[in-house]
C-alpha cells in the first residue's frame, strides 16, 4: 500500500489531500495556515490528515507541495531588502523599464513600487557585445566595492545582471565569486542562472524578483524540510513550479521566482482533467483563495505555457502556465480610498488575524465578513464545525464601514461582493476577451476555498452559461499535486535562420540543453524509462519584436524539421493575428528543452447514477440576503457529501461541505455528474 499526499499552502488555509494508490481511497483535510511559519501548518495538517487514516509521514511514498508564499510575498511587497549590481549606465533600467504604461489611456494608473531602491543599485564598468564577445573587461574592484557597500546597507539579497550574459556568463560568474567572498550570507541571484534569455529589462526584473523572494522562500523551505524529516518522511519532498510540474526543494530554493504561481498551477492541471471528465474540455479556471484569485483559460483541457508573464506588475521571464493573478480573495480587506470610494483588496487579513468573524482581534471587514453578514456563508461555523464564526463581530465591522459610506448594512455588504466580482471579472477578460476568446463559450471551473461561493455571480457577470464545481473545491490545488509530473525547463537565446545550413548548429544547441536536462534527471533520481524531453522554439518574422512558441517534432533536427516549424509558425500566426505575410523571412530566437519525469498519478473514478431526487441531501433552510430576490430569502441547504450522481435541484440553494460553500442563484439549476462534480447552469 502506497500513500501519496498533496499539500497546498495558501495565505489563509492549508489544504491536504491523501490518496491510496492501491484502493483509490481519498482523504481531505483543511487547517488554518500559520502566517508566521507556514511550514508548521503543512507538517501539522499532514500529520492530522494521515492520523485520521491511522498512518504517519513514514508511510508516504510521495509528498508534493504547492505554496503561495512567493505569490503573496510579491503581491503584498513583503520581500527582503535587495541590492542590484549591473552594467555602468544601466542602474535605472529597473525603473525605466519599457517606458510604457500598462493602460495607455488610464491617467490614474500607478506603477508598482521598484523592488530595489536607487541607493541600492550599483553600475560597474564592463561590457559584452551583442555576439557575446568582451568589449570592456569587468572592473572586479568596482564589483567588490559595490558588494561591500550593499553589505553595509543591510541588504539580504543581491541580484546580478549584465548585458548579454545569456551568451557568455563570465562576467556574472566573476561577480558571484566576489559576492561569495565578501558577503557569503547574502542570497545571490544571477540572471544567467535565473533567465538565460535575451531582453535585458525582463531578464533584469526576473533576477531581481528572484533575489527579492529568495531569503523568504529559502527560510520557508528549510523549515519545512526539517519538520517533515522530524515527522518521519523518508522520501524527498517536491515543490510545484509555475509550469505545473514539480521539482526538488533544493532547486526551488535556488530559483524561487519559478514558484511564483506554485500554488495555483496544480489547480489548473486538476481543473483540466475534471473538465474533460465532465464533458467540458474548454474551461476557464477560477481559483479564489483567502488572499488572491487566479484564473486560466484551457482549450481541450490544456493550458498554454508562457515563457514570460507580468505578475502584480513585475515582468518575470520563467516558464509558467498562463495564469493571471489578482489580489482578490476571501480575506481581502474592504476600505475607503482617498476619494471616499469603497475598495476591496489587494491587502489581505490572511489567516492571522484573518477576517473579523474569526474572532482573532481584526477590525477591518473582509469579503468573508460580507458573506457572513449576508448569511451566504454559515453564520455560526466553518470547516464542518471545527471553526466557530462570530457573526456579531462581522456585523459590527460592516456597520462601521457602512456609517463611513452613508449606506445601510446590507447595501455595504452587497457592495463589497459586487466590487470583488468586478475585480475578478476583469481578470477573466484579460485571459479571454483580450486574447480573442469569448468567455461565453467556456465553462467556469470554480475552486479554492471561496471560488464556489462567488462563481455563480461571476458567471452571470460574464454571461457564462455554466459553472463546474469539483468534488473537493477547497483542496483542488492539493488534489492537482497528485496529477502532476516532475518538470524542468531549459532555454537559451541564439538568433538563427530556419535553413539547412543551420541544422548542425541548431542540433548542437539542443544537445547542450539536453545535457543540462540530463544532469537535472540525475539530480532528481528519475529513472531512464520515466524521462521525456520535448523541444520548442520561439519564432518570429524578421523585424518583429515578439515571438510565438512552436513545438518541434521528435527526433534529430533536420531541414524538414525546420521547414515544418516555419509552416506551423505561419499557421499559428494566422490563427492568433488573422494573417501570415507571404515570403516573409522568419527567425528562430529562443530554443527550449522541456524535461519531464513521469510519475504515477491519482485519478477520479466514475460513480453509478442514483436518480434526480436530491432530497436526501437536504439539511434545512437558512435566511440569506440575495439582491437577486430583493432581500432576505429562504434558501435550501444541501450537504455535498450526501449528493449522488444524477441528483438535480433548482436554486436558490447553498451546498455546504468541509472545504467550501457553493451558492446556486435563483434561475440556476444544479446537477451532479458521474465523477461527482456539480454542474450549475442558468435556465
Amino acid at each position: 500500500m502506497t500513500w501519496r499526499i498533496g499539500v497546498d499552502s495558501g495565505g489563509t488555509f492549508t489544504d491536504i489531500c491523501v490518496f491510496d494508490d492501491t484502493t483509490g481511497a481519498t482523504e481531505i483535510w483543511k487547517v488554518p495556515s500559520t502566517t508566521g511559519d507556514p511550514s508548521q501548518a503543512i507538517a501539522d495538517g499532514a500529520a492530522e490528515a494521515l492520523g485520521r487514516l491511522g498512518r504517519t509521514l513514514a508511510d508516504v511514498g510521495f509528498f508534493g507541495h504547492g505554496t503561495t508564499v512567493g505569490t503573496n510575498t510579491l503581491i503584498q511587497l513583503k520581500g527582503v531588502r535587495t541590492g542590484l549590481i549591473t552594467n555602468d549606465g544601466f542602474a535605472d533600467l529597473l525603473e525605466i523599464g519599457r517606458q510604457k504604461r500598462p493602460n495607455l489611456y488610464d491617467l490614474q494608473q500607478e506603477k508598482p513600487p521598484v523592488l530595489v531602491g536607487r541607493d541600492l543599485r550599483f553600475g560597474v564598468a564592463g561590457r559584452l557585445s551583442h555576439d557575446g564577445g568582451e568589449r570592456t573587461p569587468l572592473d572586479a574592484a568596482a564589483v567588490r566595492d559595490a558588494v561591500r557597500r550593499l553589505k553595509a546597507k543591510g541588504v539580504q539579497a543581491v541580484a546580478i545582471c549584465f548585458l548579454y550574459s545569456f551568451l557568455d556568463p563570465a562576467h556574472e560568474k566573476v561577480a558571484l565569486d566576489i559576492l561569495a567572498e565578501e558577503f557569503p550570507e547574502a542570497f545571490a541571484s544571477a540572471s544567467h542562472e535565473v533567465a538565460p534569455e535575451f531582453r535585458e529589462y525582463e531578464r533584469l526584473s526576473t533576477a531581481v524578483v528572484n533575489a527579492y523572494l529568495g531569503p523568504i522562500m529559502k527560510t520557508y523551505i528549510d523549515r519545512l524540510a526539517l519538520r517533515l524529516r522530524d515527522g518521519g518522511l523518508a522520501v524527498p519532498a517536491k515543490l510545484t513550479q509555475s509550469n505545473g510540474g514539480v521539482i526538488g526543494f533544493d532547486h526551488a530554493a535556488r530559483l524561487p521566482v519559478r514558484t511564483v504561481l506554485s500554488g495555483p498551477s496544480t489547480g489548473v492541471v486538476a481543473g483540466g482533467r475534471l473538465g474533460r471528465l465532465a464533458g467540458y474540455p474548454d474551461v476557464i479556471t477560477f481559483d479564489m483563495g483567502g488572499t488572491s484569485t487566479d484564473v486560466a483559460l484551457l482549450r481541450e483541457g490544456e493550458c498554454e505555457t508562457a515563457s514570460e508573464a507580468v505578475v502584480h506588475g513585475y515582468p518575470i521571464k520563467a516558464p509558467m502556465l498562463d495564469i493571471h493573478t489578482v489580489g482578490a480573495g476571501g480575506g481581502s480587506i474592504a476600505h475607503i480610498d482617498n476619494g471616499g470610494l469603497l475598495k476591496v483588496g489587494p491587502q489581505s487579513a490572511g489567516s492571522v488575524p484573518g477576517p473579523v468573524c474569526y474572532g482573532n482581534g481584526s477590525e477591518a471587514p473582509c469579503v468573508t465578513d460580507a458573506n457572513v453578514v449576508l448569511q451566504v456563508l454559515n453564520p455560526t461555523h466553518l470547516l464542518g464545525g471545527r471553526m466557530p464564526i462570530r457573526q456579531d463581530l462581522s456585523i459590527a465591522a460592516i456597520d462601521r464601514l457602512a456609517g463611513q459610506l452613508g449606506l445601510g448594512r446590507m447595501q455595504t455588504a452587497s457592495g463589497i461582493l459586487s466590487i470583488v466580482t468586478a475585480n475578478m471579472a476583469k481578470a477573466i477578460r484579460v485571459i479571454s476577451i483580450q486574447r480573442g476568446h469569448d468567455p461565453r463559450e467556456y465553462a467556469l471551473m470554480a475552486f479554492g476555498g471561496a471560488g464556489p461561493l462567488h462563481a455563480a455571480r461571476l458567471a452571470r457577470e460574464l454571461e457564462m452559461p455554466r459553472v463546474i464545481v469539483p468534488p473537493y473545491p477547497g483542496i483542488m490545488c492539493a488534489t492537482g499535486l497528485l496529477l502532476t509530473d516532475l518538470r524542468a525547463d531549459f532555454a537559451t537565446t541564439q538568433v538563427k535562420e530556419p535553413v539547412a545550413a543551420e541544422v548542425a548548429a541548431i542540433q548542437a544547441i539542443y544537445d547542450d540543453l539536453a545535457e543540462q536536462a540530463g544532469r537535472w534527471f540525475e539530480a532528481e533520481k528519475i529513472a531512464s524509462e520515466a524521462r521525456q524531453i520535448g523541444k520548442v522554439v520561439d519564432m518570429r518574422y524578421a523585424g518583429q519584436n515578439y515571438e510565438l512558441a512552436v513545438p518541434l517534432a521528435e527526433g534529430p533536427i533536420t531541414a524538414e524539421t525546420l521547414a515544418r516549424a516555419v509552416q506551423d509558425f505561419e499557421e499559428m500566426h494566422r490563427r492568433i493575428y488573422g494573417f501570415a505575410p507571404e515570403d516573409e523571412p522568419t527567425r528562430l530566437v529562443t530554443f527550449r528543452c522541456l524535461a519531464t519525469g513521469i510519475v504515477p498519478k491519482s485519478d477520479f473514478a466514475a460513480h453509478p447514477e442514483a436518480g434526480p431526487d436530491a432530497s436526501a441531501a437536504v439539511t434545512g433552510t437558512r435566511q440569506v440576503w440575495l439582491d437577486e430576490s430583493g432581500g432576505w430569502t429562504e434558501v435550501t441547504l444541501y450537504d455535498r457529501a450526501l449528493l449522488r450522481p444524477g441528483n438535480r435541484f433548482a436554486g436558490p440553494a447553498i451546498i455546504e461541505q468541509m472545504d467550501a460553500t457553493t451558492l446556486v442563484l435563483p434561475g440556476m439549476t444544479a446537477r451532479v455528474e458521474p465523477h461527482l462534480s456539480l454542474i450549475l447552469e442558468f435556465e
